[in-house]
């Protein structure tokens, strides 16, 4: 993803207005690998602006989607989250308890559609979604059904 300076002027060039809003966003966005949902960016933004509106952090977001800067997924987490690596082909590892989303850098050279079963489609690209449980949540659940010693 641009810098946020840069996204600043990119918006500029497209016709789109510069709020500190909107460049708060753009500094939150930074360097954030968690695939966020707008509620989350709301949630960080806030603590510098308290004001902010929802509306506009999903404005700012989809307008970002639109110039091609971010990434509008549906990784079944019951939300939608954004993805600033737009420039490296990836796929997703989505873990099952905490929904939290992590970029796959991985080829699957030999992923095809078998003959006849595209139904008619023109297929451009594949996106695959990987679930399971990240570390954190491995270690929480072995924790939990770890043997608990009893004091005496």
């Amino acid at each position: 993803m641009r810098t946020p300076e840069e996204l600043t002027e990119l918006f500029r060039s497209s016709g789109r207005k510069i709020t500190a809003q909107r460049q708060c966003i753009f500094r939150v966005l930074q360097g954030n690998e968690t695939h966020p949902s707008a509620e989350t960016v709301h949630a960080m933004v806030s603590v510098e602006m308290e004001t902010i509106s929802l509306k506009t952090v999903y404005q700012t977001l989809h307008d970002l989607a639109e110039l091609g800067e971010i990434i509008s997924l549906d990784v079944g987490t019951g939300m939608t989250r954004f993805d600033p690596n737009t420039g490296d082909p990836h796929h997703h590892l989505v873990c099952r308890k905490c929904r939290s989303v992590r970029d796959l850098v991985a080829g699957f050279p030999d992923l095809q559609i078998p003959e006849g079963a595209d139904l008619g489609f023109e297929v451009g690209s594949a996106e695959i979604v990987f679930r399971g449980l990240c570390p954190d949540c491995q270690l929480s659940a072995q924790g939990q059904g770890a043997d608990i010693p009893v004091r005496a």
